[in-house]
């Protein structure tokens, strides 16, 4: 695994990088929170990067690319301890997809967002059990706070797919 930590050490370098961009007008945030696998809680920490929206159509629906570097605390539970998908490491991982917003620039729920991403992470869990994740988020973002709820999961399709599910707060500022 350590040629995996390379790549995702590289790749945090790469969104850090692209987030500097003075043409890119991104939105960077620095969240954290605690994360949930069943009743048992972790730490949990996300850069994220919102690039500008694009417009769906003539809607009032629009997109805006998404990018985010995260990390979750590990977990030493015994009875995990023999099984196949522990417990014991924490979890890095890369997310790129989309955020979307509804509503004219000025309406009042325009804040409200949800996004959905396809992530990597460096080591399988009970939680996360392959190296392939779907992550769900629904939030409100202000000008320089935001609050969120995140589900990282990989939908069913490997392991016991516990999923981490997380309240994150986050501070950002435009770039």
């Amino acid at each position: 695994m350590p040629h995996a930590f390379s790549r995702l050490r590289s790749a945090l370098a790469l969104l850090l990088a692209t987030t500097a961009l003075p043409a890119a007008a991104a939105h960077l945030e620095l969240q954290g929170g605690r994360s949930y696998m069943d009743a048992h809680g972790a730490n949990a920490a996300f850069v994220e990067a919102t690039f500008a929206p694009h417009a769906i159509g003539q809607s009032r629906l629009d997109w805006s690319p998404d990018v985010s570097a995260g990390w979750i605390d590990r977990r030493d539970l015994n009875r995990y301890r023999p099984s196949e998908y522990g417990t014991s490491q924490s979890v890095a991982l890369l997310a790129a997809g989309a955020r979307f917003h509804y509503g004219a620039p000025d309406a009042w729920y325009r804040a409200l967002f949800f996004s959905f991403q396809l992530a990597g992470i460096n080591h399988t869990t009970q939680a996360l059990s392959s190296h392939y994740q779907f992550v769900s988020t629904v939030g409100w973002q202000g000008e320089h706070l935001s609050l969120q709820i995140r589900h990282v999961s990989n939908g069913g399709l490997n392991g016991p797919n516990r999923g981490e599910t997380m309240a994150l707060v986050g501070v950002g500022f435009d770039l």
